[in-house]
């Protein structure tokens, strides 16, 4: 048998995090195993689903790197299918119309809560199927077992046992034809060959359903795994109030799908206490019955330090290519003429930035033509008796040929010695100079990426602004 697992949103909102996680448990399983992993769009809810948000799932995918082996599917384009099944079900006595109006229901369940029964249909148009009010469109119900239990071994919780009894002739198809998505997801597994469902625990009420449905079909069950939710800080569900919720502002906020990656495998399983996990060892150690029972509880500041560990590891390369639409959003022109390569800005940067949105802040002097310096950093380190240094300094490093980093410190030492002050005293106005603030990388390093025309004209600069101050 191949395993084939699948993954399959909703296009009603955005990709959150929770969905991520359940995608990437689909796709690590698909892989350790050798198996398939299959994305789908169950759309039905033609309403509420969009475009935009069907563009976000297949982005927010992409970016991740959990690529499909098949798909994306639409069920929005099996249709014709559903009907089929339906019409199947009703020809072999496994499914009838039900003509009920809204206001019998509602008089039904009233009736029923009052008597304190747990609300369900009371099969009237199974045994009365005569009963036909003119102009109600019929809907379609699933004829549920009434004897029994349905028990299946989930992969993560174990053992679960339902009794049919509680289970309802739930709607397979509405008054319109449209098929429901207990009938839709069915029939999809059915068809695509699943073996494995793996998805958020919000849906275990819809697995025995599910179930029933299939064996009235005759299809072979996949075996479930039902994830436990994600949840705040505050010890309630993962949503909107938490921040970044969807996968999507993890990207413009300057996280790496790595590093986002790497978390989410993490919550909620664990391979003894190892922490950092590369895609390698993910496929190679994860073990679905391994997923804990319990929610996991968000904790922005670990994916923070994954995030900056990340940063300061992989090849620079790599890290360039995730920070360039930073820089793109920054206005700042990476590949102009003069300009150092956005790689070797990574490596200088790397161990001073959490977020790739933050090394793009940090790095705009190295693209910029003209720059501002901040007046509280000149304020505290410009004087007008370091004119004279400054001056030589600008003068020596015009003169310096051999523009590298060991180079460069050397005359600043050498300028530092010559005028009798500590190397702070010209290293600092030189980054304010060079920069326009008073933080950076080491000087050194700096102006030697920086390069030598666009730091002798901010030296410039500022010889200016020194001239310009009172003895």
């Amino acid at each position: 048998m191949t395993v084939c697992t699948r993954f399959a949103p909703s296009p009603t909102g955005y990709l959150h995090v929770g969905g991520v996680r359940t995608a990437l448990y689909s796709w690590l399983y698909a892989k350790k195993t050798g198996g398939r992993f299959i994305l789908r769009i169950e759309d039905t809810d033609r309403e509420r689903s969009t475009q935009a948000s069907v563009d976000a799932i297949l982005a927010g995918m992409a970016w991740l790197g959990l690529d499909y082996d098949a798909g994306p599917f639409y069920q929005t384009q099996r249709f014709e299918r559903y009907h089929a099944v339906i019409q199947q079900l009703l020809a072999e006595g496994k499914a009838y119309h039900c003509y009920c109006t809204k206001e019998r229901l509602d008089n039904l369940r009233e009736t029923q809560m009052q008597a304190k029964q747990k609300p369900r249909y009371d099969r009237h148009c199974l045994h009365h199927p005569q009963d036909k009010p003119a102009g109600v469109q019929p809907v379609v119900r699933f004829k549920n077992p009434q004897v029994g239990a349905v028990v299946f071994k989930d992969l993560i919780k174990g053992v679960i046992s339902i009794n049919n009894s509680e289970l309802d002739d739930l709607i397979i198809a509405r008054s319109d034809g449209a098929p429901t998505y207990n009938l839709t997801v069915v029939v999809d597994d059915w068809d695509m060959c699943i073996t494995h469902v793996i998805r958020g625990d919000d849906h275990i009420n819809n697995t025995p359903r599910q179930i029933n449905i299939l064996q009235a079909l005759g299809a072979t069950l996949p075996a479930y795994a039902h994830v436990p939710m994600i949840l705040g800080d505050d010890g309630q569900r993962l949503s909107k109030r938490h921040g970044a919720v969807s996968v999507l502002q993890y990207q413009e906020a300057g996280f790496l799908p790595q590093a986002l990656l790497n978390y989410l495998v993490r919550l909620g399983w664990a391979h003894g206490d190892q922490e950092v996990f590369s895609i390698e060892q993910m496929i190679d150690l994860f073990e679905i019955e391994s997923v804990n029972k319990a929610p996991s509880a968000f904790n922005t500041e670990k994916l923070l330090w994954l995030n900056q560990h990340y940063i300061k590891t992989l090849p620079a390369d790599v890290v360039a290519e995730h920070l360039m639409p930073q820089m793109d959003a920054l206005g700042l022109a990476v590949a102009q003429e003069g300009a150092p390569p956005l790689a070797a800005v990574v490596q200088l940067q790397a161990e001073r930035a959490k977020t790739l949105k933050e090394m793009a802040q940090n790095s705009r002097y190295f693209f910029q033509d003209v720059i501002e310096l901040d007046e509280t950093a000149v304020k505290k380190h410009f004087r007008a008796h370091l004119l004279a240094p400054m001056t030589d300094l600008y003068h020596a490093l015009a003169a310096l040929h051999d523009w590298t980093a060991a180079a460069i410190h050397q005359v600043i030492v050498d300028i530092a010695a010559q005028h009798v002050v500590n190397m702070g005293k010209i290293a600092q106005p030189l980054r304010i100079a060079v920069t326009g603030r008073s933080m950076s990388p080491s000087i050194d390093a700096t102006v030697a990426l920086l390069g030598k025309p666009r730091t002798l004209n901010r030296l410039q600069h500022a010889l200016v602004v020194l001239t310009a101050l009172p003895n």
